[in-house]
């Protein structure tokens, strides 16, 4: 009788489960069968669920629940606190597994080359996400001494790091926040959050729920200057093709509009404001400065010469994340992806990788919502089982799904478990049960092992 495909996982996160899960819907499934590991530098899994979404964000976290019941299913084991390349190499999973998934995601952020982006006040959004949302590698302070902020991008990312600068910490206290994040925001100083986008209304990014979201806090008041109302033929024709981008467009309009109230804290949208350099001095960020553009017929942007100083004392880029590169796996340092075909790792001569696949954004790039990774893994995994049923595997050396826990165990990783995170999690909700919240987040590392029993 044929024993089940052996496929490793790496990254916990919602692309290695939805992996996971269509491998578990497979044909193959039933026959032979799978028999899958992931594996998670974190010692907790999901990923960008746990470390890359606002707190005040419960909704998106919901998609835990459909998550859990993948990771529940008897043929899925997880390895968290499991590092690649150092704790489990390429040549160790070849050795373990017919096939390699990575779905690692994308944590760093995108540079901007400008000058004075390395001043001290300057920040990249990944990092404050990591900071806010409780990541054990990021330090447990963090500087919020400026009264006015600047947001450089569009996005989703740009909204949630000027909604967390200009919310209160007793706004955030009911959320997950662990105890360090909240006594930081209650030290906050910032009242005014100037967040700037190149192109104007209808180019940007936003969801309509998540900006719109912006606007429900008792203590922030939204500001759009009419002036940055503005669209060209290009801009008009996305507006009619795309509901969701003529929502965002509307939504922003009104705020223009209407009269200006007097809720504390302030967030401003500036559009057609591109940054051109941040400004300091003594080695600290002292400004901002942008030239105005204007759109060009196509919804493109072009600019005019014209540049404003913008009065701020910290600045952070939320202008897209990107991939790290992976040992041993060809990579794309231009797209920070590896280069694939349908999922298909490809080397240099354009030839596959045998047995190595990728999905999510280590695939695609840092773009689309966490639904959108569904799609990546259902191509990845297609191909996957026909190279499998095609007899273009190579086929583990060592395919007992024991061996891989000797080789963690005799390399002394401490390894976390579906079960350990079942005690983690028991662990967070109890401790937010006793101060009226669904979980407190524990951050330390250490203390994430040994709440996990590993």
């Amino acid at each position: 009788m044929p024993r089940p495909i052996r496929i490793a996982i790496v990254g916990a996160g919602p692309a290695g489960v939805y992996a996971a899960d269509a491998l578990l819907k497979s044909d193959a499934a039933r026959e032979p069968g799978v028999s899958i590991d992931l594996f998670e530098r974190l010692p907790a899994p999901f990923g960008l669920i746990r470390y890359g979404v606002a707190p005040d964000h419960p909704r998106i976290k919901g998609i835990v629940t459909a998550l859990h019941k993948v990771l529940d299913k008897p043929q899925v084991r997880l390895f968290g606190n499991v590092d690649y390349p150092d704790d489990l190499s390429l040549d160790d999973l070849r050795r373990f597994y017919d096939a390699t998934v990575f779905a690692t995601g994308a944590t760093a952020d995108r540079p901007l080359d400008i000058p004075g982006i390395d001043l001290a006040g300057s920040y990249g959004a990944a990092d404050f996400v990591s900071w806010y949302d409780g990541h054990p590698d990021v330090p447990r302070a963090w500087p919020l001494d400026a009264e006015k902020v600047a947001v450089l991008g569009a996005g989703n990312v740009a909204l949630d790091v000027a909604r967390i600068l200009a919310k209160t910490a007793e706004e955030l206290l009911p959320t997950e926040i662990p105890p360090n994040v909240h006594a930081g925001l209650a030290a906050n100083r910032a009242r005014e959050v100037h967040v700037f986008a190149r192109r104007g209304p209808a180019q940007a990014k936003f969801s309509p729920m998540e900006l719109r979201e912006l606007d429900h806090s008792p203590n922030i008041e939204v500001i759009v200057d009419p002036e940055d109302i503005e669209y060209d033929d290009g801009s008009v024709a996305e507006r009619r093709a795309s509901k969701h981008v003529d929502m965002v467009a509307s939504t922003i309009e009104n705020w223009a509009i209407r009269d200006v109230g007097d809720r504390p804290h302030r967030v401003y949208l500036h559009f057609f404001e591109s940054p051109v350099e941040v400004t300091g001095t003594d080695g600290r960020v002292t400004g901002l400065r942008t030239e105005r553009t204007e759109l060009d017929g196509t919804g493109n942007v072009r600019g005019t010469g014209r540049f404003t100083d913008w009065d701020v004392r910290a600045v952070y880029r939320a202008i897209g994340y990107q991939s790290d590169e992976l040992p041993k796996v060809p990579f794309d340092p231009l797209s920070a992806t590896v280069p694939h075909e349908a999922g298909r790792v490809l080397t240099a001569d354009g030839s596959h990788q045998t047995g190595t696949y990728v999905t999510g954004w280590i695939k695609r790039g840092p773009v689309g919502l966490i639904g959108h990774t569904k799609g990546d893994a259902n191509e990845t995994v297609a191909c996957l089982l026909a190279d499998h049923a095609g007899g273009h595997l190579p086929g583990a050396a060592d395919p007992d799904p024991e061996a891989v826990v000797a080789h963690l165990r005799g390399r002394g990783t401490r390894y976390t478990t579906w079960d350990g995170w079942n005690l983690l999690d028991a662990h967070e909700r109890a401790i937010g049960d006793a101060e009226g919240r669904e979980r407190v987040k524990v951050v330390d590392r250490e203390d994430m092992l040994r709440h996990s029993g590993a």
